[in-house]
């Protein structure tokens, strides 16, 4: 007990030291948070919001909280929101939960580095955690890797424990690892291209072992479904297509490289020497060779170093683990150098065992000098893996952007508008001013602005001239935007609908404009009326589709705080009080709910307009679409075999078929090759 108080005590030591240089760096380094980093505070934000812990939330229930976490789990956001209601909302403030993400992954290397070989080898490679550059970056960098690498390093351990041939096999290892395994991947669905090939290794041991653990699997996959399927149903659309997004079609254009080239099998080797550190890399890799060519020097026991022996089954978890993960990410099409630092970890840790063979060899060969010579050589390598570890974070303060965003929200604030919800529309887009980090500062402390980016077609100059009321323009400069977006800043400048409020120069020279909208040009556009001419749009099928979304999704940039909605779903709510088969009203609630991520609610609209009407196939073909879509394809089957005989609709004849198929009726299949394509090829031609 004693021994292990001494250790734990260590380890928080570590902790604390880490924490205290990752304070004085926010302190005196933090500049504006960028693109990814906004977003993820914004994130944090809103969750502490839905929860009822910060200024202007309140609890609004489950499924305005799912709402919140669309395309990425919100485990990360809940945990974050929770920090930044006693901590504080300044970003530097809100870092406060990456040191507490920190905390978990250094105990985790801790308690894995015990394990496998003892509480000496344990602090070794908590140290080298603490230092590593990539890992120091992650806790000066507001993203998500942070809580993703903690989570995923504790879930390899306890997962590890719980297949351990030996000691491994116990309830309570099966319960913690199942619930960890789900925490990790409830915070980014890139902790799979870790977990899986340790999650399939256990499974295959579990079936293999006995009868126990077989139940013990059986409770672990429960605990991952109960525990990932709430918002997986809610957000299973949205989270697909922004996976494809930010997978697939941000590798296409980044320019990621292929994955049959040379340069992919390349890209995460090469960052190591700036990742991990030379001294680190150069006598870890010796001394893993020195450990795999030398068998008997595994088995020795140093008791003068409290060098413990190698528990192999242990060692060989991490390695294969560590290989397969490796792998995965390597193929995975986007690349970035972030993104392989969930692995890291387990590398640091095997690094770590090479680092103790060479105190092995010296007391094997040297035993004279061992006493001086190992310590001296730990030293002088922390120290210089540190000062490699400082000149890779000095480097950081070249790329932390700077720039006016306080001045510019503060005047949004005190500016005259319609109403203290404010939406900003923003043109320009660079790291120290865009639509996330405007949100961001807009809405700390309690503030109700939020910022939107429009320039992207053309077709954006009338609505923002029409809608609008307060615009950031930029001069010089203008950042990652399409040459329409200087199409945009040019109409806003020479219309005589705004005026410039004030210019805030930026630290490169260029400066940044808020302009709003002179009181005599008044709006234009009362959207919750046009909303509902264009919900009818919805009885044509799929060629009503194109406009409405075109429009909504215009709106939604003019209108970041949704506004409309309420007056929308006010007045349709009247109108079925005076008349419960007003079409009017149902296509456009039936719509309203739909956009509002309600399809359930949609449904029972879908139902009342098939009883309004009959001869209509597209009410069905809806409800059809809102169930299958809820993950319920046995009653969207039901729904579409009513009305499919006496309707000849392409569209649901496939969407009949695809939730025949998916509620388990395989011989389907043959049909659904069919008609699914034939539904598509509708769909494409009424869009075209």
């Amino acid at each position: 007990m004693k021994k292990s108080y001494k250790f734990w005590s260590l380890v928080g030591i570590l902790w604390i030291g880490a924490t205290l240089c990752d304070r004085l760096w926010w302190h005196h380094y933090s500049g504006i948070p960028s693109w990814d980093q906004a977003d993820y505070l914004n994130s944090a934000l809103d969750h502490g919001r839905a929860l009822g812990l910060l200024p202007q939330g309140e609890w609004k229930g489950w499924n305005a909280l799912l709402d919140l976490s669309p395309k990425i789990p919100p485990l990360a956001s809940l945990v974050n929101g929770s920090v930044i209601s006693f901590a504080g909302d300044e970003p530097k403030q809100a870092a406060w939960n990456l040191s507490i993400w920190n905390g978990i992954l250094m105990a985790s290397v801790a308690a894995w580095g015990i394990r496998l070989k003892g509480p000496t080898f344990a602090l070794l490679g908590v140290t080298f955690i603490a230092i590593a550059p990539a890992l120091l970056e992650l806790r000066s960098d507001y993203v998500l890797e942070m809580p993703l690498t903690a989570t995923i390093t504790l879930a390899m351990w306890r997962l590890g424990c719980w297949w351990d041939p030996i000691k491994g096999g116990r309830w309570i290892q099966a319960i913690c690892a199942a619930t960890i395994c789900t925490a990790a991947v409830l915070v980014k669905q890139s902790a799979l291209l870790v977990l899986v090939p340790a999650i399939l290794w256990s499974t295959y041991s579990a079936l293999r072992r006995n009868t126990q653990t077989r139940l013990q699997l059986v409770a672990c996959y429960v605990i991952g479904i109960l525990g990932i399927f709430p918002w997986l149903r809610h957000n299973w659309i949205t989270s697909i297509g922004g996976t494809n997004r930010a997978v697939f079609e941000s590798a296409a254009r980044e320019g990621d490289p292929s994955i049959l080239s040379l340069e992919n099998w390349l890209w995460y080797p090469r960052l190591l020497n700036e990742q991990i550190g030379a001294i680190l890399l150069i006598i870890g890799i010796s001394g893993l060779i020195l450990w795999f060519t030398n068998n008997r020097s595994i088995i020795r026991e140093n008791r003068t170093y409290n060098f413990h022996k190698d528990d192999l089954s242990a060692w060989r978890w991490l390695i294969i683990n560590l290989l397969t993960s490796w792998l995965l990410t390597t193929i995975s099409p986007n690349k970035g150098d972030r993104y392989i630092a969930p692995i890291l970890p387990s590398l640091i840790l095997l690094l770590a065992r090479g680092w103790i063979q060479w105190g092995l060899w010296m007391k094997q060969y040297r035993q004279k000098y061992a006493i001086f010579m190992f310590p001296t050589a730990i030293m002088t390598g922390l120290l210089a893996s540190l000062v490699n570890s400082w000149n890779s974070q000095l480097s950081l303060l070249k790329n932390t952007p700077k720039g006016p965003i306080r001045e510019i929200i503060e005047l949004a604030r005190n500016a005259k508008t319609n109403d203290e919800k404010k939406t900003i529309i923003v043109v320009p887009s660079t790291p120290d001013l865009n639509q996330h980090n405007v949100s961001y500062f807009g809405r700390m402390n309690g503030g109700k602005i939020v910022g939107r980016q429009l320039g992207s077609s053309n077709n954006d100059v009338e609505p923002v001239l029409n809608q609008a009321e307060l615009v950031i323009l930029a001069e010089g400069s203008q950042g990652s935007i399409r040459k329409s977006a200087l199409i945009l800043d040019k109409a806003v400048r020479e219309s005589k609908i705004f005026n410039r409020i004030g210019r805030f120069d930026r630290p490169n020279g260029d400066s940044y404009s808020l302009w709003s909208r002179k009181s005599d040009y008044p709006k234009t556009t009362d959207f919750s009326r046009q909303f509902t001419n264009l919900a009818t749009g919805l009885a044509e099928g799929p060629k009503g589709l194109k406009p409405i979304f075109a429009v909504v999704e215009k709106q939604h940039m003019l209108d970041g705080h949704f506004k409309y909605r309420i007056q929308v779903r006010q007045d349709n709510l009247e109108k079925l009080q005076n008349n419960p088969y007003d079409l009017n009203a149902r296509w456009s609630l039936a719509l309203l709910d739909i956009l509002s991520n309600r399809l359930n609610d949609s449904s029972k609209h879908f139902e009342k307009l098939e009883l309004i009407l009959p001869n209509n196939s597209w009410p069905s073909t809806y409800r059809t679409l809102v169930t299958l879509a809820s993950l319920n394809p046995w009653e969207a089957s039901n729904i579409a075999r009513k009305v499919e005989k006496s309707n000849h609709n392409k569209l649901l004849t496939g969407l009949s078929d695809l939730s025949n198929v998916l509620g388990g009726s395989i011989w389907r299949i043959p049909a659904a090759k069919k008609s699914i394509p034939e539904a598509i090829t509708m769909v494409e031609k009424a869009l075209n």
